[in-house]
Parts: C-alpha cells; sequence; structure tokens
C-alpha cells in the first residue's frame, strides 16, 4: 500500500508539473501600451522594452492632432496622472480635459511631458521625459531598432479611441479618421503585420466597409455576449478582446469553432494567465511583458 501511495503521489505530481496550456509556445503576447508597467505608456521606451522581452505585438492607442497628426496616445486630452502641461507644470483632474490633443497642433503637443510624472498606479514605473509620439515615429524606430537587433518585427495592435457624440470635439468624423490611420499603417508598416481594434464597433464597421483586408479586432467589457455582438457588427471580426474575466471555455470553444481568435485583456496576474491559457486563449495582452517568460521559460 505504501509503495501504491508512493506511485500515485508521483503520477499526481507529474500531472501538476506538466498541466501546461498546450498551445503556449504560439501564444500572442502583447505589450499593453507597450509596457505601462515598467516604462511611461505609449512612449518609444515603453515599445522598446517590450521588443526586447520579446513581444509578439505591441498594443497602442491613437489619436489625432489639430493638424491632422496621428499620436500614441490613450487620451484624446493631457491625463493629469502622467502629464505636465506646455509650461512643465501639473495638470489638475478638473482642467485635463481642456487639454484637448485635437485642438492642438503637434508642435504645441510636443511641449508638454508625459512621461516624467510617476503614475500612480504603477510605483514600480521608471519615468522617463517624452512628448506623446507620433504613430509614424513610433513606426520607424521599431523597424530600425529590430533591424540593427536582428529581431523580428513586431506586430502592432492599434486601437482607435473614438466616442460618438464627441466629432470635431475630441476627433474628426470616422471616415477621417479612420482614413488617416489607415494611411500611417499601410504606407509605412507591413499590411500583413498590423491589425485595428476598437470598442467603437461604427468604426469597425467602417474598417470592414471601406479596408475589408485589415483584420479587426471587437474590444468589448461590459459583457461576453459575442453572439448578439457579432449581430450587431454585422460580420465576425477576426479577433475577439474581451475584458478577461468574461473569458471562459465556451466561449473560446464556440469562438474558435468560428475562426475567430480570443485575446482577453488587462492580464497583469500570474493566475490570471494560467487560467486564460489553459481554457486556450490565442493571446494575452499585458502591462508586464516579462509575464510571457512564466510560461515561455517552463513548459
Amino acid at each position: 500500500m505504501r509503495y501504491l501511495l508512493i506511485f500515485l503521489s508521483s503520477i499526481l505530481m507529474f500531472m501538476s508539473c506538466t498541466e501546461r496550456p498546450k498551445n503556449y509556445e504560439n501564444i500572442d503576447w502583447q505589450g499593453h501600451r507597450g509596457a505601462r508597467g515598467i516604462y511611461p505608456e505609449n512612449t518609444w521606451a515603453a515599445f522598446q522594452y517590450a521588443i526586447d522581452q520579446n513581444m509578439t505585438t505591441l498594443e497602442m492607442d491613437v489619436v489625432i492632432t489639430k493638424d491632422e497628426k496621428v499620436v500614441v496616445s490613450h487620451e484624446p486630452y493631457l491625463n493629469h496622472k502622467i502629464c505636465l502641461d506646455t509650461a512643465g507644470q501639473p495638470i489638475t483632474e478638473r482642467a485635463e480635459k481642456g487639454w484637448n490633443i485635437y485642438k492642438m497642433t503637434y508642435e504645441e503637443l510636443q511641449k508638454c511631458d508625459c512621461g516624467s510624472v510617476k503614475n500612480p498606479d504603477f510605483p514600480n514605473q521608471k519615468q522617463v521625459s517624452s512628448p506623446k509620439p507620433l504613430l509614424y515615429d513610433i513606426i520607424k524606430k521599431t523597424i530600425e531598432y529590430c533591424e540593427k537587433e536582428g529581431k523580428e518585427l513586431p506586430f502592432m495592435n492599434v486601437e482607435i479611441k473614438y466616442e460618438e457624440g464627441m466629432q470635431n470635439v475630441y476627433h474628426p468624423n470616422i471616415k477621417k479618421f479612420s482614413r488617416l490611420v489607415f494611411k500611417v499603417l499601410f504606407m509605412e508598416y507591413p499590411q500583413e503585420k498590423w491589425n485595428i481594434q476598437s470598442f467603437d464597433f461604427d468604426i469597425l464597421k467602417h474598417f470592414h466597409k471601406t479596408f475589408p483586408k485589415v483584420p479587426l479586432a471587437a474590444l468589448v467589457y461590459e459583457s461576453g455576449a459575442w453572439e448578439k455582438q457579432f449581430e450587431e457588427l454585422g460580420f465576425t471580426p477576426a479577433i475577439y478582446s474581451p475584458y478577461h474575466q468574461l473569458v471562459d471555455k465556451n466561449m473560446v470553444t464556440a469562438l474558435h469553432q468560428k475562426g475567430v481568435k480570443v485575446i482577453p485583456w488587462t492580464v497583469n496576474e500570474e493566475k490570471d494567465a494560467t487560467r486564460l491559457l489553459k481554457i486556450g486563449v490565442d493571446g494575452i495582452i499585458t502591462d508586464y511583458p516579462e509575464l510571457a517568460d512564466k510560461f515561455r521559460n517552463n513548459p
């Protein structure tokens, strides 16, 4: 009996050690806003770190300036938590939306530092003085850096920050917004290396109709009712990106049967990544690119 118990115990330990996601090697690890857990979000420092950590994809957000430049930024205004104004002074929460990027030229915007302020949500983040960069500049630096370091070009997952009712207030209309973003990506980065994502389904509908070859990701945060969401879209997107707590095995299985990849956001805890990988998600969006090493190095 003693030997039987030892044998059974050994089997259980083996199963526990080998209970890894079967496709963990092919996971699309995405650096959220570059790597905002480590460096200021949507800055070259964050994207460079993500590249160095061998992220498959650089995830980023884009907005538009007054002179129609495509800028990498999560908000269409200067977030008081992370930005200084043109005089190098702190911005209050009450005043932040008055620092409207769509009402500023890029020359004006460059005077604002969005990397030196300590982000209270990420206490271990390393500060690097930086204005908000152009999408064009991030693309060029990515290409140059990868060529220099002998690295494969990462994919780019570009989110269009659009809100219904805010046309001509914080951004242009859908048609112009989409055209400006598409032009930079199409002209400057390999077409097979990028996709568009958005929470706004009208953006996705426009891209599907106007630029049908562009892979699209449907971002959702309130509900995992993907059947109704796809019905609203009027087409099946290439990628479904829900808030990670909405994802379960049934969702992943059903979406895979439709040929849709499941890439949840934003996953910063190992236990959450483990659960998601075990049920078969195709990618993980994270603020901490080094999270991937916990799975890559432990098959």
